[in-house]
């Protein structure tokens, strides 16, 4: 299979996480796409993720709210720009939900979901407006993090 990706990959201002996990594909989508299960999983310990509203249509509603160990708090609102079952999830928060501008917006990001002989070839790619936005993603820890939740996902699918 070729990859699919949303748009082009320009490393001054994306960063990307790719990595083969040994989980098929549709578990990753359920735990991508299921509240209760996005909320096991989406944030790295020791932040959780308190809330999830997921209405999974183009334009529909994308929300997570994460809490820190010390009070910290996110409320984050989105909204899907592509939506392929068990394939792809194209968010930003730049857009509300029915693509209302929020004012605002951190970055888009894609998922894309692959299968492979032993699992998913799991894609994640975050793109930024600019190179002080990508940058500082990055040393907020986006590798790290994003990979620590990356296995939190994949112990959750591999109990479904």
């Amino acid at each position: 299979m070729t990859a699919y990706r949303a748009t082009a990959f320009n490393p001054r201002l994306d960063l990307e996480l790719k990595r083969e996990v040994a989980v098929p594909p549709h578990l990753v989508w359920r735990a991508w796409t299921e509240p209760e299960l996005l909320m096991k999983w989406f944030t790295p310990a020791p932040w959780r993720t308190t809330a999830c509203e997921i209405d999974l249509r183009p334009g529909g509603k994308f929300r997570t709210v994460m809490e820190g160990p010390g009070g910290e708090s996110n409320d984050n609102t989105g909204c899907f720009l592509a939506v392929e079952p068990e394939r792809l999830l194209l968010f930003t928060d730049a857009l509300g939900p029915d693509y209302r501008p929020t004012g605002g917006g951190f970055m888009t990001a894609s998922v894309t979901i692959e299968p492979t002989a032993g699992g998913t070839l799991y894609t994640a790619v975050a793109f930024h407006k600019d190179e002080a936005a990508r940058t500082r993603h990055e040393e907020m820890g986006f590798h790290h993090g994003w990979g620590a939740a990356l296995d939190q996902l994949v112990a959750l699918a591999k109990g479904l």
